[in-house]
């Protein structure tokens, strides 16, 4: 598998399957290079161009039906890429993370449940593999592992898949990858719950790895018998995306 694919992958024209079309399909690759011209344009030229960016694309942020304007980060904030058209919006009424596979007790965690688990908060870099970083950002949640524990996986189970209720994105880690300290379900993020534009009200942060690895809007965890690669492998992207080694160019900022 060759990185270099793996770096054009997200720019692909894909076509949407028909269970895809309401929620949106992915755009094309002209689009999103103008756009990352736009955005290297705000980092080279300082903050007076960078802060204009963030004027003009703010707003569009918040109702941009494709998602591309979180390609860029912009201003002091940064925002994620997104090949739907948005996710469906959920909050404490209709929120479930469901746990099944390889597990002796699968269930679901509403909100509530996830807001009264132990929980972490980590402060760390986020890092784009196509080479942006925000620093600094303040993550909380529930420890992955816990999670894991009160489902019992069982001796069989080797990796972990998750699903995103915008009904696109996949992922997967090992079950040993999963466990570590600094995997979070992520409830809040910078100074705040994560908002529906970041992949909330629950989301992943793999703290170790590319930002594509934590999976945004998550409603469902599978334990499985081996890796299932997610939606970014499929296109080409490393399966085991750590920081500093998947692309050969990043430091590791852990």
């Amino acid at each position: 598998m060759k990185f270099g694919a793996a770096q054009s992958g997200a720019a692909k024209s894909d076509t949407a399957t028909p269970a895809q079309t309401d929620r949106g399909s992915p755009v094309g690759r002209r689009v999103v290079l103008g756009l990352l011209a736009a955005g290297v344009a705000g980092v080279l030229g300082g903050n007076e161009i960078q802060n204009g960016l963030a004027r003009v694309l703010g707003p569009l942020g918040n109702h941009d039906p494709t998602g591309l304007v979180g390609l860029i980060p912009v201003g002091n904030t940064f925002r994620f890429y997104s090949v739907t058209r948005g996710a469906p919006r959920r909050d404490a009424s209709n929120y479930q993370l469901t746990l099944t596979g390889l597990v002796d007790k699968p269930r679901s965690f509403t909100l509530d449940d996830l807001r009264s688990m132990p929980q972490t908060t980590l402060v760390r870099d986020f890092q784009c593999v196509t080479g942006w970083r925000v620093p600094e950002v303040r993550w909380s949640g529930v420890r992955l592992a816990d999670i894991l524990d009160a489902v019992a996986p069982r001796t069989t189970a080797t990796a972990v898949r998750f699903t995103s209720f915008d009904g696109t994105y996949t992922e997967s880690l090992t079950l040993e990858q999963a466990r570590r300290d600094d995997v979070l379900v992520a409830l809040e993020m910078i100074d705040g719950p994560v908002t529906h534009d970041h992949g909330g009200p629950v989301r992943l942060y793999v703290a170790p790895m590319y930002g594509y690895k934590s999976l945004k809007w998550l409603d469902g965890i599978e334990l499985t018998s081996e890796v299932v690669p997610g939606y970014w492998e499929e296109r080409g992207y490393w399966i085991d995306a750590w920081v500093g080694e998947s692309n050969g160019r990043d430091d590791d900022p852990t």
